[in-house]
């Protein structure tokens, strides 16, 4: 988004207020990818041990119900940084950023005087945007194990993989120490560090103290793979990546080793929240967890994730802020949804966004309230066949070896397992609509795991129409954004 010459000098009034008033807070956004939310203790799984998450979750906001824009790293991300649904500018895409003509969160921020940090992994980003958003980014070669499954076993596609070393010898460790440097720092100006992790992102495989610290056995049951009434990709996907032809045991031990990788997760964060105390750093900086979408990791017989998938695995995603001056201990029941992030950050830090968007501020909940019980959520997935560049680049995956060629060779061989769906969700039902493959309704105040497809059912006729009716009406106010410059309407002077 090239800076205009109104944009210019509010960018430099901005940055004369800061350095005349008081500084608003720093930032920090620690973004696990592919963390779901239902997979941390305090939002109710009874195993796993995330001690440093449940703490932040005591001292600041836990938002029960936070639902991504589409359960795809870039896509999601493009999202989070500018309040669009993924329809208002088409980002459905792993290869398609955020330019220069589209805003940003962490463009806002510079032009506001923050220095803004990033260590950790891009999908969201075009180069050329780099230069005006962020001071400083560094992504570090992410470190990966061993695929231990000859080409013939069937567990070859798992992403179930060797467990690493040492816990210190990670490329998220590694950018977390970056950070801490920044922490660490004597400066006078606001910054905000974007952290976004590679952990609990597949392969499964964590360093070997938290890889196997769950035992396969003691895994809550998983959600059946012989699960009715879905989509075409769900059949699709398990043969061709030959999930088909393995036991519950070793989907329990995905989602075992799965677990692993969120206490790594969560023993990362416990190292960033001691350094911030340590530094001095408690009382003028707000902490952001949240994370991209989640993952299946054994759930319905799946691993990873999907890309018109609606699962509530894949889009239900932990939310906890603790920003200095706000309650402690608050649970916000009303649903939001991960771009409300992009809002809130410019509340705290006092910037007016140029832009029309649709994300929400959450400091009414920061503050203790509740949340709009009646708010619905959105997300939307998936591809249209007339539009290859939405495809994941068949050529990039054709050798066998890599554990993502059967996910791309789907997509690219059977696109009608990946067409366009779109998400309404409410506290008490789900419409997902694939206008070319299964459409699915789920009644979750009675059926909470997803497992009976009600879709069509004539005891849920009206719920049906009226969650339709909801996702017309949402499409009819989102459809769209109107810049904020404003063109003449006479002709110029033509030489």
């Amino acid at each position: 988004m090239p800076t205009t010459r109104r944009e210019f000098l509010a960018s430099v009034a901005a940055t004369a207020a800061l350095a005349d008033g008081p500084h608003p807070p720093n930032l920090i956004l620690f973004m696990p990818d592919e963390l779901r939310a239902e997979s941390i203790a305090c939002y109710g799984h009874p195993l796993v041990k995330t001690p440093n998450i449940d703490k932040l979750a005591s001292e600041g906001t836990r938002f029960a119900q936070c639902h991504v824009q589409n359960p795809v790293c870039a896509p999601s991300r493009c999202s989070f940084l500018t309040g669009w649904p993924v329809h208002v500018h088409g980002h459905r895409s792993l290869y398609y950023g955020l330019h220069p003509e589209e805003p940003n969160l962490f463009r806002y921020l510079k032009e506001a005087g923050y220095e803004v940090y990033w260590y950790g992994k891009n999908d969201l980003l075009a180069p050329d945007s780099f230069a005006s958003s962020v001071t400083h980014a560094e992504q570090g070669a992410p470190r990966y194990t061993r695929n231990p499954w000859p080409k013939d076993d069937p567990r070859f596609y798992t992403f179930l993989w060797e467990k690493g070393t040492d816990k210190r010898k990670t490329n998220d460790y590694q950018n977390l120490q970056l950070a801490i440097k920044i922490l660490e720092r004597n400066t006078t100006k606001p910054f905000c560090i974007f952290l976004p992790q590679t952990c609990p992102h597949p392969p499964y495989s964590a360093p070997e103290e938290f890889h196997e610290m769950y035992r396969p056995q003691d895994i809550p049951a998983l959600r059946p793979a012989n699960t009715r009434g879905l989509p075409r990709f769900h059949g699709a996907l398990r043969k061709k990546m030959r999930l088909d032809q393995l036991e519950d045991s070793v989907f329990r031990q995905v989602n075992a080793v799965y677990l692993g990788q969120v206490s790594y997760t969560d023993w990362l964060l416990g190292e960033l929240t001691a350094a911030i105390d340590r530094t001095g750093h408690r009382d003028d900086t707000a902490l952001f967890l949240f994370a991209d979408h989640g993952d299946y990791a054994g759930d319905y017989g799946l691993v990873e994730k999907w890309p018109n998938a609606m699962h509530d695995v894949l889009t239900h995603i932990p939310l906890i802020v603790r920003a200095p001056g706000y309650k402690q201990g608050v649970v916000a029941q009303g649903q939001v949804e991960l771009f409300d992030v992009m809002a809130t950050c410019l509340d705290l830090a006092g910037v007016k966004a140029r832009h029309s968007h649709f994300a929400k501020s959450l400091i009414p909940q920061l503050k203790g309230s509740a949340g709009d019980m009646n708010r619905a959520v959105f997300c939307e997935g998936g591809y249209n066949a007339n539009e290859p560049q939405e495809f994941e680049p068949d050529e990039q995956f054709a050798d066998p070896s890599n554990p993502y060629y059967p996910k791309v060779a789907l997509q690219n061989q059977q696109p009608d397992t990946v067409t366009r769906s779109t998400m309404i969700r409410t506290l008490t039902h789900k419409l997902v609509y694939r206008p070319d493959d299964q459409c699915e309704l789920y009644d979750l105040a009675k059926d909470p795991r997803e497992l009976n497809n009600v879709y069509g059912g004539a005891a849920y006729r009206a719920v049906q129409s009226e969650l339709f009716a909801g996702l017309l009406d949402w499409y009819v106010r989102t459809s769209d954004v109107a810049p904020f410059e404003k063109d003449p309407r006479g002709i110029p002077r033509m030489p």
